[in-house]
């Protein structure tokens, strides 16, 4: 299933982006250590523990990519590793500091994040493997070179 997707211009300059996604992984750790008691009371908050360290894991993503755009330029692109990488242990690691099936959790909702971001790139900025046309190029043995009659 193809996604289509019009890229309007951006809602906001990369700079500011880089800022308010930043600043939004600051409030989202700041919010799991406040309600920490409350998140690892119950086995249902601890999947919600999971869920917010996942939200921080796209904003810290996004505050990633978006100082990478800004120091590199825009054709700068994420890589699994270390950008991804690290950015899920970070958040792993903020989630670790909850509870510990909160790690877990914010794992599994990373990854299913991460599928989501990239079905969403590849639909906006991306080409199809199944829309490239392979190139073949012929190559011409020393004897054919030689027969130009």
């Amino acid at each position: 299933m193809r996604i289509n997707i019009i890229v309007p211009k951006m809602a906001l300059p990369t700079g500011y982006s880089c800022v308010s996604s930043l600043a939004m992984a600051a409030i989202t750790l700041a919010v799991m250590q406040v309600f920490k008691n409350d998140l690892a009371a119950d086995s249902k908050m601890t999947i919600l523990g999971g869920f917010i360290g996942s939200c921080f894991f796209f904003f810290l993503l996004t505050a990633v990519g978006n100082a990478g755009t800004l120091v590199l330029g825009s054709s700068y692109q994420l890589k699994l590793f270390p950008e991804i990488v690290a950015c899920i242990v970070v958040s792993m690691f903020a989630s670790a500091l909850v509870h510990r099936v909160c790690v877990t959790t914010c794992l599994l909702f990373s990854l299913v994040a991460l599928y989501y971001i990239n079905r969403i790139s590849q639909a906006a900025y991306g080409q199809s493997t199944s829309q490239l046309k392979p190139t073949t190029t012929a190559v011409k043995s020393k004897k054919e070179k030689g027969k130009k009659d």
